[in-house]
Formats: C-alpha cells, sequence, structure tokens
C-alpha cells in the first residue's frame, strides 16, 4: 500500500480508520459481554456459547456477503456492516440484561463485523499490486490489531481494580463509538468492484476456487488461529476471574496480547521475504501453542503478561499470510468470494472449537480450554509445515489498480 497518492491515498486512510474502528467495537463488546454473563451468573459452559453466537448467523452469511461485495461494490456492504454493528452495541446496552438479550447482541455482532471484514479484505486486494500482497496485508491487519489493542483499553478505563467492570457504561461509549464509525463508512468511496472473472468462457464461482492448489490446507490453519484468537479472548477474562485477578489487569493482558500481533504484523513484508511464508507460518503457530499452553499453568501476573505477549506474536501472523496467499490466487471479481470463502471456515472453527471448549471448561476450567487450544493449533502446524512451495502461485510484478 506504499506509493499510494492523492485520492486513493486518502480512502486507504480511510479504510485503516474504518478497519481501526470495526475491530475496537467488536474487541470491546466481546469481552464486556463476558463479563456482563458473569455478572448475571451465567454458567461456565455457557461462555462458550455466548462466544459461538458471535459465529452462527455469519456461518450462514459469509458466502453470500462475499458474493454480495463482487457483485454490488464494497461500499454497500460496508454500509450495512456498520449499521449492524451499532444496532449490536444498542441491544448489549437495552437489552443485555440477560442471556437472551446477550445472545442477539452477540449474533448482530458477528454479522456486522462478517460484511464489514470480507468488504475491507477485497478492498485491500482489489487496490494493491500482487507483489506487495504480503505488506498490504500486514498494515490492514495492523490497523486490525491497533483496533484490537485498544477496544479493551476501555475495560481497564471502568473496571480498574474491580473483578467485574461497569458493564452499563462501557456499553454506553461503545454506543458513541458506532456513530463515529457510521460517519467513517460514509464518507468511504471505493473504486469501483471488477466484474466476476470468467473459466473457459463461463463465470467462475467456489468450484473453481476449491480446486486451487493447497487452498483448503491453508483455510483449516486460517480456522484453528482465529479460533486460538477467540478463546484468548473469551477465556482470559475467565482464566483472570478463576485466580482471582483484577479486571484492569486482565483488560491489560488482552492489550499486550493485541500490540504483540500489531509488532508481527508491521513488519510482516520484510518478515516473509526473509523466512518464506511457510517457514514464517509454522513458526508462528508454534510459538502460540507454547504460549498456551504455558498460561494453562498458575504463574505470577508479570510472567503471564510475558507469555500473553508471545501469544500475540505468534497469532498475529496466520491471518495476513492466508489472507496475502488467497488474494494473490485469485482473479479480480472473485476476491470477494474468495475472502468470505476464507471467513467461513474461520467461522466454522469460531463455532465448534468455542462450543467444545465450554463443554471443556466445565469440568477442567479455562486452563483446560487453553492446553486443548494448544493442542489445535499443533495439528494447524503439522498441516502447515505441509505446504508446499507450489502451493504459492508465482509473484506477478504487474500493477493492478495502485501500487
Amino acid at each position: 500500500m506504499d506509493g499510494e497518492r492523492g485520492p486513493a491515498r486518502g480512502m486507504l486512510a480511510l479504510l485503516l480508520a474504518h478497519t481501526v474502528l470495526v475491530q475496537l467495537v467488536t474487541f470491546v463488546l466481546r469481552p464486556t459481554s463476558t463479563y456482563r454473563a458473569l455478572e448475571l451468573g451465567v454458567p461456565s459452559a455457557w461462555l462458550g456459547v455466548l462466544s459461538a453466537a458471535f459465529a452462527v448467523a455469519p456461518l450462514l452469511l459469509a458466502i453470500p456477503s462475499g458474493q454480495a461485495v463482487d457483485r454490488l461494490g464494497e461500499r454497500r456492504v460496508l454500509l450495512a456492516g456498520a449499521v449492524l454493528v451499532c444496532a449490536s452495541a444498542g441491544v448489549f446496552e437495552f437489552l443485555g440484561d440477560g442471556v437472551v438479550g446477550l445472545l442477539v447482541g452477540s449474533v448482530l455482532l458477528g454479522t456486522g463485523h462478517l460484511c464489514s471484514v470480507v468488504a475491507q479484505q477485497a478492498l485491500v486486494a482489489n487496490v494493491t499490486a500482487p507483489h506487495r500482497y504480503d505488506a498490504a496485508f500486514g498494515y490492514y491487519t495492523f490497523a486490525a490489531s491497533l483496533g484490537q489493542a485498544v477496544g479493551p483499553g476501555l475495560i481497564l478505563l471502568f473496571g480498574g481494580d474491580r473483578t467485574i467492570p461497569h458493564t452499563d457504561t462501557i456499553f454506553g461509549v461503545t454506543i458513541a463509538i458506532t456513530f463515529v464509525l457510521l460517519g467513517v463508512t460514509v464518507a468511504l468511496r471505493p473504486p469501483a468492484t471488477a466484474r466476476p472473472a470468467a473459466v473457459d468462457g463461463e463465470p467462475a464461482g467456489l468450484r473453481d476456487l476449491l480446486r486451487r492448489p493447497g487452498l483448503l490446507r491453508a483455510l483449516t490453519v486460517s480456522c484453528v488461529v482465529i479460533a486460538a484468537v477467540d478463546i484468548t479472548l473469551v477465556y482470559l477474562p475467565a482464566l483472570g476471574a478463576e485466580r482471582g485477578i483484577a479486571s484492569g489487569v486482565v483488560g491489560v493482558l488482552l492489550t499486550l496480547r493485541a500490540v504483540a500481533s500489531m509488532g508481527s504484523r508491521l513488519f510482516l513484508g520484510r518478515l516473509a521475504a526473509w523466512l518464506g511464508r511457510r517457514v514464517l507460518l509454522v513458526g508462528s503457530i508454534a510459538l502460540s501453542a507454547l504460549g498456551l499452553l504455558a498460561a494453562a499453568v498458575p504463574m505470577p501476573v508479570w510472567l503471564l503478561g510475558l507469555v500473553v505477549l508471545a501469544i500475540g506474536l505468534g497469532l498475529g501472523v496466520g491471518q495476513p499470510l492466508t489472507m496475502s496467499w488467497l488474494a494473490e490466487s485469485t482473479p479480480p471479481g472473485l476476491r470477494g468470494r474468495a475472502m468470505s470463502l476464507r471467513l467461513t471456515g474461520n467461522r466454522v472453527g469460531q463455532v465448534v472449537v468455542p462450543s467444545a471448549a465450554g463443554l471443556l471448561a466445565a469440568g477442567t476450567g479455562a486452563s483446560g480450554v487453553l492446553v486443548l487450544t494448544a493442542v489445535g493449533l499443533t495439528a494447524a502446524g503439522i498441516a502447515a509445515a505441509r505446504l508446499r512451495q507450489s502451493d504459492r502461485p508465482p509473484t506477478d510484478d504487474g500493477d493492478t489498480r495502485a501500487s
């Protein structure tokens, strides 16, 4: 995304601001809804259901949202996503005094987040030269991590040394932030989206995408990594409650995880060029798996902070690398569907893994959930190690709409 000038640079600045705001709202509402559930005395097993609710509706809508991006353009889908995110904040504030309201708010948030993210990722792919995809998606996910770091800071601001923060206040402040998001979305005017690509004269579709070498393996890795991110969001607060750690400290831990991910993503282009995608991907997964295993063991808070930093560094790499691979291997006009296919796999992981984690938490607590997640990451690392160099399509040094 370097080298942008004039209107293109302004559009990309708005896109990064939009990305920060969407992630900020999501990453404050999700842990705050967990605290609200704990405040209401909801059993630990329901925390997994609450996390899965974020992914259930988007699981059904991911592919249609990608088709909408390809056919209608990114801007309309971005507007729909912003409206849904705003509605979710209102539901948490005014209807979040029961499990049903928390579930509805989570579904709206997940759907709005999905629409926003699919359109954002397709837009990055469509305005960036292919040889700069690693760096571009690194910057994009850096902006996402920035929002993820700032969001939990609201928990620190309104939680302090309380085990359960002032959830009403956090929900109210978040509503105001969603109105800023709506304003940025209205101002964002992307270039026209390319028409769907064709294969042998026929419109290309999901079947053509699924035939691409290494695609399913890359989707599996992406799915497990994003599920691990979800587990840290939901079960770090639960782990803190079990060990008597103040909510403000947990907010700092969540921020540390996001800041570490920001660091790995900011320099992703250079790291990928230095180590290669496969080595970088396998190493980052191994680091996050070891970190989750360590976090399951009781330790001083300062040491837990170091462990969370390692987890964040590892988890920050998987998503932008899979986005870059998909963008590089998918023609213009199908990139919305390609990104939605990746997100569909992610949503499967967000439904299955937290639900299984909730059942496990009923017997083993949050520590057992972290161990299970580390095992899943180990399996994903093995899959990533089997990616062949040929699974990465040749790099095209020509420009698309921007360089």
